[in-house]
């Protein structure tokens, strides 16, 4: 299968894409199944889950990045587990908080609501840029690399093409951004043609 899906990717994206498998509804055999076919990043949205599954799969060398909301009394622990990236930085405050706990550089991106939606954490487009430079400015160890969005919450597909443009438009005003990422097992392929080079897939690859 995933082969299929990487192939689709290739099609549309071309080779640059980044796949990240999102792994919060799967065990770690089958993590590691995935991998043993070539995936080697996954993502998990529960800090524990991430801890856990990167431990007992530790001998297998794989990027964990995480991509859910983290809380406060969560922080020591995500960073004891040195992820690859935080795909989900939601606000300046919880980026300051993560910052002065950390003791090396993170691969981080801004969450940006592109839809406005109420049910959605995230930088609004009009808020991004400046928090962008103010985390760049006062967090010497957040790496900020991009923007993670998800689409919008919609049947209409001009409302979700609208969401990713969104994104990929303010991808492109913030100055050194080179990742992003946008993109679910859903609607994917709208991604990739408004401009996303990450996805988060998760149901597809683990069918």
């Amino acid at each position: 299968m995933i082969l299929k899906v990487l192939e689709r990717v290739r099609k549309i994206g071309g080779d640059g894409v980044r796949v990240v498998a999102v792994s919060k509804y799967v065990d770690a055999a089958a993590v590691a199944q995935l991998a043993q076919e070539g995936q080697l990043e996954f993502g998990e949205n529960k800090v524990q889950d991430l801890v856990a599954k990167k431990n007992e799969l530790k001998s297998l060398n794989l990027s964990w990045h995480f991509i859910g909301r983290l809380q406060s009394n969560k922080i020591n622990q995500l960073l004891s587990a040195n992820p690859t990236m935080w795909q989900s930085c939601e606000s300046v405050q919880k980026a300051l908080a993560v910052d002065a706990r950390l003791t090396c550089e993170l691969p981080t991106l801004l969450q940006i609501n592109s839809a406005d939606e109420d049910s959605k954490q995230g930088f609004s487009l009009h808020s991004a840029c400046d928090a962008w430079h103010e985390i760049g400015e006062k967090c010497k160890n957040i790496k900020l690399l991009g923007v993670m969005s998800i689409g919008a919450h919609s049947d209409e597909k001009s409302a979700v093409v609208a969401s990713f443009e969104a994104t990929r438009r303010l991808f492109d005003d913030l100055s050194g951004a080179k990742i992003c990422s946008m993109g679910m097992s859903g609607d994917f392929e709208i991604a990739l043609k408004c401009g996303s080079n990450m996805l988060r897939l998760g149901s597809i690859l683990f069918k």
